[in-house]
């Protein structure tokens, strides 16, 4: 007996936080970055595909070396020569080192990007929430105004409107600008420095190094020192509130949505060092009380100037792929829709002397654009039909001496078992009506 039968070897799983992507699921992903690929385009915005790993430093820089992701959520690495790279946590940060890095600036005119792809972060994985997670993403750099931003709510708006999803709430808020925001930070943690009873382990130690973060927690004890708090918008400047002014006035121009409403939410905040003034969520109570978040973007003006570029002004978004599959899939319609492609037609032969004579007849067929299967097993020609109807195929052909002599095939359609006697020419134009 050879020895790798006599061994028992552990099961290899998916590593924790992680998830496989199955036919008959896939589908459903492909619908939606075909969408992204249609409509973006539409609004002039070109796709960029960034590496998944990046220095170190950029992720420390931009979303800054206090935040949860880069303190306790980055997958870093050290290769050979010692230095340090990370799997990217988020996709802006890359898309503005490629910006600056290819000077897709000299141009000046606004640029336009879009991202669809892996992120990674080692956070506790749950419902909608996993360690490799992917997320639609785009980015407008060089330009503040107003307009800009809610030309994103609009797209975003007619993105969701095209996946027929509905039920959905705009949480929009101004974070300030590096002018005004500090004095308010100091205020802040002033306050939080009376509450810190209330507070949890992991917002007491925010509420010194990254205090806005505070806002983001969803622990009740927390909630009512949060009720208690400043908020942001009473303490902006002129500039930021005139800015976010603009922003709501422009909203106004959208046609009446019957896919999100909008609202004001003083308490929005976002939890990235680089974010100022212009900051939104878009949610779904479908997807729970807590972790309801589907998009979160806002304006970036100074990153580019965090990782060494020029001034550039920027906005943009992140929408969570695995949250919006949730949502899709629990759409009747959406599951009867995408689903794993079945076969047009499945060619039986009577016996392996005819498998050839299948083979050839299948290639002239997919040469039309009929989805031709062929089993290689030998089965008798029960078991082949047994196996056309599990794979949902449309049509079934018998391929045997009669039909290669005569030139004329059977084809019975598996609904309801009605058959055509076609020939061969004929078989394509046939299964595709």
């Amino acid at each position: 007996m050879p020895l790798w039968l006599k061994t028992v070897t552990k099961k290899i799983q998916s590593i924790r936080g992680t998830h496989d992507i199955l036919p008959g699921s896939v589908e459903l992903w492909q619908r939606v970055e075909r969408t992204v690929h249609e409509l973006f385009a539409l609004y002039g915005y070109a796709e960029i595909r960034t590496p998944i790993f990046e220095d170190t430093e950029l992720f420390a820089r931009s979303i800054g070396a206090e935040t949860d992701i880069v303190r306790k959520e980055m997958y870093t690495l050290t290769d050979t020569k010692g230095k340090q790279f990370s799997l990217r946590p988020e996709g802006t940060a890359s898309v503005v080192r490629s910006y600056i890095e290819h000077s897709l600036y000299h141009d000046k005119a606004a640029k336009k990007l879009y991202y669809i792809g892996p992120m990674f972060r080692r956070e506790r994985p749950q419902k909608g929430r996993y360690r490799q997670f992917h997320q639609i993403g785009a980015e407008v750099l060089g330009s503040d105004h107003p307009a800009v931003e809610a030309e994103v709510v609009e797209m975003l708006e007619r993105f969701f409107s095209r996946l027929n999803l509905g039920g959905l709430r705009l949480l929009i808020n101004s974070v300030g600008c590096v002018k005004c925001r500090p004095a308010y930070l100091k205020r802040l943690r002033e306050d939080l420095a009376k509450k810190q009873a209330g507070l949890c382990p992991e917002c007491r130690h925010r509420s010194q190094s990254n205090a806005l973060r505070v806002f983001d927690c969803k622990v009740d004890s927390c909630q009512l020192v949060i009720d208690q708090l400043p908020s942001i918008v009473d303490h902006i400047c002129k500039d930021c509130r005139q800015h976010f002014e603009k922003f709501e006035h422009y909203l106004d121009f959208l046609p009446h949505s019957k896919t999100m409403t909008c609202r004001r939410e003083p308490r929005l905040v976002r939890g990235l060092d680089y974010y100022v003034r212009t900051a939104f969520e878009i949610v779904s109570d479908a997807l729970g009380p807590t972790q309801n978040a589907l998009v979160g973007g806002g304006r970036y003006d100074g990153l580019s100037e965090m990782v060494g570029g020029p001034p550039a002004k920027g906005f943009g978004f992140a929408l969570g792929m695995e949250r919006l599959i949730l949502l899709l899939s629990g759409q009747e319609d959406m599951r009867s829709r995408y689903k794993a492609p079945a076969p047009d037609l499945f060619l039986a032969y009577v016996e392996e002397l005819y498998l050839e004579k299948s083979l050839k007849l299948a290639q002239e067929l997919r040469g039309k654009g009929v989805f031709a299967y062929v089993d290689f097993e030998n089965r008798s020609l029960k078991a082949q039909t047994r196996l056309a109807h599990r794979l949902q195929a449309r049509y079934l052909c018998v391929v045997g001496e009669d039909e290669i002599e005569k030139g004329k095939f059977f084809l019975k359609r598996m609904e309801d078992g009605e058959q055509s006697l076609l020939s061969r020419e004929d078989i394509a134009t046939h299964v595709v009506l």
